[in-house]
């Protein structure tokens, strides 16, 4: 489970190359890392599961979000061209893509941001860490054996297509 991520959120006008770097490391080359050293002993053994967290931010963007849009986006083209590669070793590579969901961090944001939000998810309530708890958990039992290169969005309906 490759679950590492950051933001530094700004308008790429302002961005600069500093938190461009730092979002694309953290959270893209960060996968890449983990998922390159996991893959040799999966090959080996003839099966594995890698499940990568992304965001429906990786499918839709997110203005402000250029850099943290773009890391998840390419988490999403790293699950499907790893899928593809390693599948025939028995290996199945997925992506989880949250929408809002109520953590430390979204619980400080203000009311008046939260409203609207919830406005556009159509099942009217914020997702939980369970719910994205179990889509992997889900993804990486012998039920979803014959599940790979797949995007999973956990949103509630906010992200579909």
């Amino acid at each position: 489970m490759n679950n590492a991520g950051t933001t530094r959120d700004n308008l790429i006008a302002r961005m600069s190359e500093d938190d461009w770097d730092l979002i694309l490391r953290v959270n893209l080359k960060s996968v890449w890392l983990c998922s390159k050293a996991a893959i040799r002993p999966m090959m080996r053994s003839r099966y594995g599961r890698i499940v990568n967290m992304s965001s429906v931010s990786g499918i839709a963007g997110q203005a402000g979000q250029t850099n943290y849009s773009a890391s998840k986006a390419g988490i999403i083209g790293m699950t499907k061209a790893l899928a593809r590669e390693v599948a025939s070793r028995g290996i199945t590579v997925n992506a989880v893509a949250p929408g809002f969901i109520k953590t430390a961090l979204t619980e400080k944001m203000p009311q008046e941001i939260i409203e609207p939000l919830l406005k556009q998810i159509p099942l009217g309530r914020w997702g939980t860490v369970e719910d994205v708890a179990q889509a992997v958990a889900f993804l990486v039992s012998d039920e979803a054996s014959y599940i790979t290169g797949h995007v999973l969005s956990v949103d509630g309906g906010l992200v579909m297509g």
